[in-house]
């Protein structure tokens, strides 16, 4: 997933994805998946982070233009794409000089749901606390927290095992 190439199509297939699909789904009223995150996840670790972290804005800002949402999904998005080299180094025992190296899906399952799961939730969390932003929707914020994190996983984890090849 090196090639820029790959990297662009990554990029406008999950923001079409998100945009003219998913943002149409709620399923039971509140579970919306928010799958524009996998960006983060494919995208490969280097030690220069400002693209990164400016691709991320860029996707995150795109999302929020299309959903009238005014920043929210590029302020998760930004938070999760700079938290993310934490969770590598503490899940996957990663160095710096690992990173060019390191693919994601050479890595146990164990490993991957943490680190995606972990993730998913602090942006969901992000996302749905700003959404809501009241003390008095807190319980709300959980629910819509957990069950969307939840059904972004499971979709995740389908698409992967649907679209990956066997090396």
């Amino acid at each position: 997933m090196n090639k820029p190439l790959d990297l662009l199509t990554l990029f406008f297939s999950l923001l079409l994805l998100q945009v003219f699909v998913l943002n149409n789904i709620l399923f039971l009223g509140f579970i919306n998946p928010y799958l524009y995150i996998v960006f983060v996840f494919l995208y490969p670790l280097k030690e220069n982070r400002i693209p990164f972290l400016f691709y991320c804005f860029l996707l995150g800002i795109s999302v929020d233009f299309f959903s009238d949402s005014g920043g929210i999904h590029a302020f998760s998005i930004i938070t999760i794409a700079y938290l993310r080299l934490f969770f590598v180094k503490l899940y996957f025992r990663k160095v710096a000089a690992d990173f060019q190296f390191f693919r994601l899906k050479s890595e146990s399952f164990g490993k991957i749901f943490n680190f995606t799961a972990t993730l998913t939730v602090i942006h969901h969390f992000i996302y749905f606390s700003f959404a809501n932003f009241s003390f008095n929707n807190f319980s709300n914020v959980l629910l819509n927290t957990l069950y969307s994190s939840i059904f972004t996983l499971l979709l995740y984890f389908l698409g992967t095992t649907i679209f990956t090849t066997k090396e």
